[in-house]
């Protein structure tokens, strides 16, 4: 790949390369061919043309995960429109507010978000289009109405002797050139919308194709679980595997870890891309029962047969993300070191990235053979990354990166770009991190959500959290400060309490003894002076970190 080829000269020729091959499904609906796909897209671009949209107005996508969903949004990029992907899990008052800030001309809305949008409130926009069969739900143009209703005669007067391979011909776009307005779920206030020119998506598309596509093949199954709205989903799981010619699966409806696990036994996906959450819940709930009985325990012991059952084991786990996966790719947040301990100890093919929606996302990532415990892997190509800090291997600072992935700025906001791109083109991304003499980058946790102690020490609350949540009855946690004391406010493990019999009494005694061990471990000034049981899980952010800030004010 180079630079000197436009981003959706990829696209193109993917679809002329694998015409006839699987390209989108919807899991236990739909499969659009990649012949299908261009067909769909050259019709919403006659919709698009004959609507009076031109290169460079504003297309809003919002709705879950689908092969419609992806047509219109590669339909938007191609036909040189700036695409404004919505998060679906937004409330209305969110989404209307980013269609009005975006100054969109088009919203395409999924069969959910349709119910709770109020068009008279998105007064600019000329029409809104229905994500699963393209009809029009509110149309405020002559042009467009006409166009909608007579799509299929326009087609075919533009092309009366049938759509071929050699009309697939899209916008030449250049680097520096806008594609795409991201709006960041953001845990305060208005989400910024964060500008992505071709080149952070060209870059994108570039790393993942040399360090994941030389392992999976053309024609593979990829399954899509994160949102395509969030930009991890997006560059990892849709652009790179429609580029490659993969059959892309998507989870249409909210992915339960019962849905999940038969749809991993069902596709058998080629490579996995995670967030913790979801390999976290897989170990838990359908490994560790099985292997933390005294009988497992003792044969692990056994140094002549320790090596065959670790080899039993990492099968086992393997075959739960459908037995084909080349690795398992987490990011989004940090993996608890417990399960990353194990997954390492049975030598399962995991690895940890790191990025940021400013970098569309991509910062850091190392293959499983270089993955190295507890980091989120170097630098990728066309990126530069540097700790601020005296002694970067061994005092945490501030994680800046530079490079071709880097945004253009926040849409309309020059003050938000201001403090967060230097003059130097530096991005600071508000982690904490300390990097290896070989690259290696550990993150500590967020500069914003960092603690000090009563003497001025640095309290990295995820470091505690991570500890927490591997302790008996806890599913997830969170530290908050009150004056100069801890506490943790936890989110039990209810279905294996109730399992146990276990009363609200007996959960409060587990949580007083979990109080003290993890106490033990503790530096006198990050001791926890309370465990406070929280009973409902904690709100969070599409890429499921918790949403601190609600939870800052608990009396």
């Amino acid at each position: 790949m180079t630079l000197n080829d436009s981003f959706n000269s990829y696209i193109e020729k993917s679809i002329v390369l694998n015409w006839h091959r699987d390209a989108l499904t919807d899991y236990q609906g739909i499969t659009l061919q990649y012949h299908d796909v261009a067909r769909k897209i050259e019709k919403l671009h006659i919709l698009f043309e004959n609507s009076g949209v031109v290169a460079g107005d504003k297309i809003a996508i919002c709705g879950r995960n689908s092969a419609h969903w992806a047509v219109a949004f590669l339909a938007t990029l191609t036909y040189g429109a700036v695409s404004v992907p919505i998060q679906h899990e937004f409330n209305a008052e969110q989404i209307h507010n980013i269609v009005n800030h975006s100054e969109a001309k088009m919203l395409f809305v999924g069969d959910v978000v349709a119910k709770i949008i109020e068009s008279d409130v998105m007064p600019e926009l000329e029409g809104i289009v229905y994500i699963p069969d393209y009809s029009l739900m509110t149309s405020r143009s002559e042009r467009l109405s006409f166009a909608r209703e007579h799509l299929n005669e326009l087609f075919g007067k533009k092309y009366p002797k049938a759509f071929r391979k050699e009309h697939v011909n899209y916008h030449k776009d250049s680097a520096e050139e806008l594609a795409l307005i991201n709006y960041t779920s953001g845990t305060t206030g208005f989400s910024k919308g964060v500008m992505l020119p071709y080149r952070s998506l060209w870059s994108n598309l570039d790393f993942c194709m040399s360090a994941i596509g030389t392992h999976v093949a053309q024609g593979s199954n990829t399954l899509s679980i994160l949102p395509m709205a969030h930009m991890y989903g997006m560059a990892i799981e849709f652009f790179f595997p429609f580029c490659h010619g993969c059959h892309l699966y998507f989870l249409t409806r909210l992915p339960s870890p019962a849905i999940i696990a038969q749809a991993f036994s069902d596709v058998h996906p080629a490579i996995v891309i995670s967030v913790p959450l979801i390999v976290e819940k897989i170990i838990r709930k359908k490994v560790f029962p099985l292997i933390q009985n005294n009988r497992m325990k003792l044969l692990l012991n056994m140094p002549v047969i320790n090596k065959k059952v670790k080899q039993k084991i990492c099968e086992h786990v393997y075959n739960a993300f459908g037995g084909n996966a080349y690795e398992v790719v987490v990011g989004g947040a940090p993996l608890n070191q417990e399960i990353e301990s194990f997954l390492k100890s049975i030598d399962f093919p995991i690895t940890v990235g790191y990025g940021s929606t400013e970098c569309a996302p991509l910062i850091t990532f190392s293959d499983k053979n270089d993955f190295v415990s507890g980091s989120c892997g170097t630098p990728v190509s066309n990126m530069e990354v540097r700790i601020d800090s005296s002694d970067s291997e061994n005092i945490p600072g501030e994680i800046v990166t530079r490079g071709m992935n880097v945004m253009l700025g926040y849409y309309k906001n020059p003050e938000a770009t201001a403090e967060v791109l230097d003059s130097d083109g530096w991005f600071h991304t508000g982690d904490l991190g300390t990097m290896s003499r070989d690259g290696h980058v550990f993150i500590r946790g967020r500069i914003k959500n960092m603690l000090l102690g009563a003497n001025g020490q640095n309290i990295y609350p995820e470091e505690i959290e991570d500890k927490l949540n591997s302790m008996p009855m806890i599913n997830e946690s969170i530290i908050v400060q009150k004056e100069n004391k801890f506490i943790a406010l936890v989110h039990p493990d209810y279905d294996e309490a109730h399992n146990m019999g276990f009363t609200n009494e007996d959960l409060e005694s587990i949580m007083e003894q979990n109080r003290q061990d993890i106490n033990s471990t503790l530096p006198a000034y990050s001791k926890l002076s309370a465990i406070r049981i929280h009973e409902s899980e904690f709100e969070k952010t599409p890429k499921k970190s918790i949403k601190r800030y609600l939870y800052k004010d608990i009396p």
